[in-house]
This record gives C-alpha cells, structure tokens and sequence, in this order.
C-alpha cells in the first residue's frame, strides 16, 4: 500500500505560531511525540533532549502538545515553552498544542494513525509520549507507546548513521 499523503505537505504551526515546513526535514529521521507538563512520563523530556542532542545530524524531534490524556498539558503555549527550556533544556522542535485523536484530530496525527493515509499501519495514541518515527524518506517506521524510553534500542538501533 502506497500512502494517499506525504507527511511533507501536512501544515502544523511551531509552538511561537510560526508554520513548521516539514519538508525542509526531507533527508533526516523525524521522532514525533505527543507531550504534557504534568504527566508520570514528563521527565522522557531530558531522554528526547539528549537523543537529539546525540542524533541531531540525522534526526529532528518535533514534541507535540496535546491535553487529551487526564488534562495534563493545561498551559498555553508560553507556559509550555517556558516548562520545557526551564526543566529540561528543550532545543527541539516543538508544535503548538494540538488534539491527537477524536473528531478534531489534527491532520498531522491523522497520518501518523491512519493506514489508508500513511500507507503503513494504523494505531490509535494510548497516552502521553507515543513515539512515532519517520524514515529519511517521509515513510512511517514505526510507533513505540509511552512506556518505551526515547534512548530505548527500539529507536536508536534506526538512528544510527
């Protein structure tokens, strides 16, 4: 199965409201991650920051906040700047806050779950900090849930140059 649309024409906003051109990421591995403040996983934070820090020339991390998972991401966009930069240090990208799942779903995570659309597989995210990650190529590799670590092998064995 082919995919009915790339990833590279999907229109997403950075967290400052600047639109994010997805396709100047052509050529690297994208990690994108659902994100929240107030979460049991926040602190995979610090592992997404130095998987990037180690990866950058052949990844981009773009964090994605969203409240849909027990209201854990209440802020608004400078709060949740602040949080990261302060907490964590946080020099990846990251979106404005969006819903990944339900009626107003934002195009991007309709990809990402959606075989008929990404021409992989489908998934629905569980909770905060779903990892999905992207081939050089626009292609969905796969997904890993919360509980699988930034710096896990699972991701890091396809970063590797």
């Amino acid at each position: 199965m082919t995919a009915q649309q790339s990833i590279y024409d999907i229109k997403i906003n950075s967290l400052t409201g600047e639109p994010i051109d997805l396709e100047s990421f052509k050529g690297k591995k994208l990690l994108i991650v659902n994100t929240a403040s107030k979460c049991g996983f926040t602190n995979q934070y610090e592992d997404l920051q130095n998987l990037y820090d180690t990866y950058k020339e052949n990844v981009m991390v773009i964090g994605v906040p969203c409240n849909q998972f027990g209201n854990q991401e209440p802020g608004v966009h400078d709060e949740i700047a602040s949080f990261c930069k302060v907490n964590y240090g946080v020099s990846f990208l990251m979106t404005e806050k969006v819903d990944v799942k339900g009626k107003d779903q934002h195009p991007l995570y309709a990809w990402l779950t959606d075989k008929t659309i990404n021409g992989i597989k489908s998934s629905s995210v569980k909770w905060n900090f779903q990892k999905y990650l992207i081939d050089e190529n626009g292609q969905l590799i796969d997904y890993y849930y919360s509980i699988t670590k930034p710096l896990s092998k699972k991701i890091t064995k396809h970063l590797k140059a």
